[in-house]
């Protein structure tokens, strides 16, 4: 082989960290970088990777394999500065629609995500075949250690059968509820909430809006008919517009976890929730706009799902940086092609 598969890859994260999108543009990137650049990165100078090398590559490698060599180097990153707080695991589905051909429909793609840093940890392809639901365990196998762990997902995965596994991890979890589990919805709003004090409640402004954010939590003993259940939440959401101050809207969103009062304070809960929200302007929103995911070409074999995996790790090394704008972040590294390298550790 010519080049050395992690060669490549470490090239064109780089290129991705400076914000190239597509397979044609990491090319550039590194045909451009100086001779110094490409020696540092391991490849010779007069003999760089063409375009259609890395298209082939990117079509024909695994991206579960990808994902997991990069979250290893990841928390290699991030281990120095570990909280001592209990870590927090996001699981949630994204479809990358530039992927959509006449013939098949978009992938999806299921993401396990680090909520403290915005890291995705896992992923899974969702063929035709199967569904999220089906996938929710392989791909929390591919994490080694969920001991502790607190795992947040969306109504979908409301299922008796994940909170076994989870138990079996010995991982904790904090599950929505909506209409796919009606009896236990029913049973969760049917709960006396009004009897009940708020016992967390946080107000935000930012983006011409005001909004109020309440939890309550009720001690689950008889009742409720969910394996490992302990404690029933009840979220609150009241927005309105600043321009608008007698226009409220409000959303009520019920909860289900496994933590007991001793386990996590009210607050905690309350921000393991939103964190579960925010990974979709962590992640989702980034890729989305960012890096215009939502309208690239690369549609052939697994280059759609490895694409997403190098945006994450970029996405992933930008936030173990410290970044929070990673659009700008991306501007920054584009002006000097020894930025990602460094960003990366390459000396």
């Amino acid at each position: 082989m010519r080049h050395r598969l992690t060669v490549v890859v470490t090239a064109a994260v780089c290129a991705v960290v400076a914000g190239n999108r597509s397979c044609t543009a990491i090319a550039e990137w590194i045909a451009d970088v100086p001779a110094t650049t490409a020696l540092a990165l391991g490849m010779a100078p007069d003999r760089r990777p063409s375009e259609a090398m890395i298209r082939r590559l990117m079509q024909a490698m695994d991206p579960q394999v990808l994902t997991a060599a990069v979250s290893v180097w990841l928390a290699g990153r991030t281990a120095a500065g570990t909280s001592t707080s209990r870590r927090a695991i996001a699981v949630d589905g994204k479809t990358l629609r530039g992927s959509r051909t006449t013939d098949t429909p978009a992938r999806h793609v299921l993401a396990a995500c680090d909520q403290a840093v915005g890291v995705v940890l896992a992923s899974a392809d969702i063929d035709g075949k199967t569904n999220e639901i089906t996938r929710f365990a392989p791909l929390l196998d591919q994490i080694g250690d969920l001991r502790d762990a607190v795992i947040t997902a969306d109504a979908l995965h409301c299922q008796r059968e994940h909170v076994t596994y989870l138990a079996e991890r010995g991982a904790h979890w904090i599950l929505t509820v909506k209409g796919n589990q009606p009896s236990l919805h029913h049973q969760l709003a049917g709960l006396p909430w009004q009897a009940v004090p708020d016992a967390f409640r946080d107000t935000d402004r930012g983006h011409g809006r005001r909004e109020i954010r309440t939890l309550k939590a009720l001690t689950i003993s008889t009742g409720i008919d969910f394996p490992h259940a302990a404690q029933a939440l009840r979220i609150r959401r009241r927005r309105r517009r600043l321009d608008q101050p007698k226009r409220f809207t409000t959303e009520t969103v019920y909860a289900i976890t496994d933590l007991r009062v001793h386990h996590a304070k009210p607050a905690q809960l309350a921000a393991w929730i939103r964190g579960h929200w925010n990974i979709e302007n962590k992640i989702h929103w980034v890729r989305d706009v960012t890096y215009d995911e939502d309208r690239s070409q690369i549609r052939t074999g697994t280059g759609p799902e490895v694409m997403a995996a190098l945006r994450n790790a970029a996405i992933g090394a930008l936030r173990t940086a410290g970044v929070t704008n990673i659009a700008a972040a991306n501007r920054h590294h584009a002006r000097d092609s020894t930025r990602p390298l460094a960003l990366l550790g390459i000396t």
